[in-house]
């Protein structure tokens, strides 16, 4: 199958286009198409097997593709980014706004102290910037799952799903009737699927509650975190040392990730692998 991805960019190559459509229209206009046309056709799929098949060429289209997959995963995560923001509470995107300055301010303040280090400056440009980037929007979602699981509990009927279970089965258990009723088959169809459904609402909802006192834990932990580490940005001066601390808060949070995409009925959010730009964005004003 890879292979095909790579004939198809291969015959696609704009050079390769203007020699294809040149030879056959030679060829066509020769006087004598049936000994040309064939000879263009069979240097074209010589051309395409050795380009195709090449290491370097099969490099660059590999290349290509992940960055259309990194464009297409950024915009993603913008359209999220705006959603969530537009979402959140006042008091929550203010939380977030002093964080993500908190670790504006300790990134100038380092930049300043070690700006006569050309190459460190770089380091902590390329490194640490990122991986804050990383954990804010870790700790963003955090907030807006938090907020979505308030609004999932207000909103669902935990005494009346229960209720709605109870009649649904009170109602299989009274069919009667030969197994080959076609009416009753119907009937008792419709009555599983709805009971399916309910008992699928309650075991959400058990979820939710199971999972939002962790939630409430990981944002406060992962606040402490986010300032501890811009914070090592001023002290330490191995960039190496700040990334390996922030790629172990990262990885410590991965069940969590995991956590929030299991919630996806409650807060409608899809697992990001992209990460938005945080750290370097002009501030959005909060509403309220």
């Amino acid at each position: 199958m890879n292979f095909l991805r790579y004939l198809k960019a291969a015959f696609l190559y704009h050079w390769n286009l203007l020699a294809f459509a040149g030879g056959m229209g030679f060829a066509l206009l020769s006087g004598q198409p049936d000994v040309f046309v064939p000879l263009v056709v069979a240097g074209e799929v010589g051309y395409l097997a050795l380009l195709g098949s090449h290491p370097r060429f099969q490099k660059s289209v590999d290349a290509g593709a992940a960055q259309a997959a990194r464009q297409e995963g950024t915009a993603d995560a913008e359209a999220a980014l705006r959603r969530i923001l537009a979402a959140l509470p006042p008091e929550a995107a203010r939380r977030y706004e002093r964080l993500r300055e908190r670790c504006r301010e300790l990134r100038s303040i380092a930049a300043a102290i070690k700006g006569a280090d050309a190459e460190f400056t770089s380091q902590l440009e390329e490194s640490q910037v990122s991986g804050l980037d990383r954990l804010l929007w870790t700790f963003l979602r955090l907030l807006y799952t938090q907020h979505m699981l308030g609004r999932f509990f207000a909103t669902t009927d935990e005494a009346q799903i229960k209720r709605s279970i109870q009649s649904l089965e009170a109602d299989i258990g009274k069919l009667s009737g030969a197994a080959d009723d076609l009416q009753q088959q119907k009937i008792r169809k419709a009555l599983e699927d709805n009971l399916e459904t309910s008992r699928s609402r309650l075991a959400n909802l058990q979820k939710a509650r199971d999972t939002n006192e962790l939630i409430r834990l990981e944002i406060d932990r992962l606040e402490n975190k986010i300032h501890s580490l811009s914070e090592l940005a001023v002290s330490r001066r191995e960039p190496d040392f700040v990334t390996s601390q922030v790629d172990q808060v990262a990885a410590s949070i991965v069940q969590t990730e995991r956590t929030m995409n299991e919630l996806q009925f409650a807060t409608g959010l899809a697992a990001e692998e992209a990460v938005p730009q945080l750290i370097e964005r002009v501030s959005i004003p909060v509403k309220g």
